[in-house]
C-alpha cells in the first residue's frame, strides 16, 4: 500500500463526508482502490494530528504509517461507514499514546537521539506553513509555549481540546474517537478553555503573537 505525502485536495467538508461513507462502504466490501482513496482524502490531516503531538517529523511518519496499516487490517470492522474520520481518528489517538508511553519507557536507556533541527523545520514546513525559516522559528516557539500550557490540563481535557481546535473535529465525532459520550466531551471541553481563558500565561502568549 502506498502513502501519499502530504497532499493537497479540493474537496469541501460536506463533499468529503459523503464521499468518505461511499469509500468506506467500497473498502470494507473489499476494494483496495477505495481504500487508497481514503489514504489519500485523509492522509494530511492524520500526519498533522499525530506531528502536533509527538513533535517529530519522522516519527510521525512511522507512527502515520502505522495507522493506515491497521486500519487498512480492521476496515471490515467498520460497521457505520459513515462514522469512518472518527473511527480512523481513535486508531489515530491510541497509536500516538503507544508511542509516546514507549518513547517513555525507551528514553530511560538513551535509546531516542536528539533531534535534527534542519529536519524538524522541514517537516513543519511540510505540516503545513507556506512561510520561510523565520516564520517557522517563531511558530516552533509559539507551539513549545503553547504546549507548556496544555500540559497543565488533565490528559482528557488535553485531548478533547486539540481534537476540537487543532484537528477540528465535532463533539460527536470526538466521543466516538475517545469513547467518552459526548457530555463528558463537553464538560472537559469547557474546563479546558476555562483554565486556558484563565491563564495569564496564555494572554501573554496572545499578545507577543499578535502582528
Amino acid at each position: 500500500m502506498l502513502l501519499p505525502h502530504q497532499k493537497k485536495y479540493p474537496h469541501s467538508g460536506q463533499d468529503r463526508k459523503s464521499q468518505t461513507a461511499i469509500l468506506a462502504e467500497m473498502a470494507v466490501e473489499g476494494s483496495q482502490n477505495a481504500f487508497d482513496q481514503l489514504v489519500d482524502l485523509y492522509y494530511n490531516r492524520i500526519f498533522k494530528m499525530v506531528y502536533y503531538r509527538i513533535r517529530s517529523g519522522m516519527d510521525a511518519e512511522d507512527v502515520t504509517q502505522e495507522i493506515f496499516t491497521q486500519a487498512f487490517k480492521n476496515i471490515k470492522r467498520l460497521k457505520d461507514f459513515s462514522l469512518f474520520n472518527s473511527w480512523l481518528f481513535s486508531i489515530a489517538v491510541n497509536k500516538v499514546k503507544d508511542f509516546q508511553r514507549k518513547k517513555r519507557f525507551t528514553s530511560l536507556f538513551g535509546m531516542f537521539p536528539d533531534k535534527n533541527v534542519e529536519t524538524e523545520q522541514e517537516y513543519e514546513h511540510e505540516a503545513g506553513a507556506e512561510s520561510g525559516p523565520l516564520e517557522i522559528v517563531i511558530r516552533q516557539n509559539f507551539w513549545k509555549q503553547f504546549e507548556s500550557i496544555l500540559n497543565r490540563l488533565s490528559y482528557l481535557e488535553k485531548e478533547v481540546f486539540l481534537l476540537r481546535f487543532l484537528d477540528q473535529l465535532g463533539i460527536k465525532e470526538i466521543s466516538v474517537a475517545l469513547k467518552k459520550n459526548e457530555s463528558t466531551v463537553k464538560t472537559h471541553l469547557y474546563r479546558a478553555l476555562k483554565k486556558i481563558k484563565d491563564d495569564d500565561s496564555v494572554k501573554k502568549l496572545l499578545k507577543e503573537s499578535m502582528p
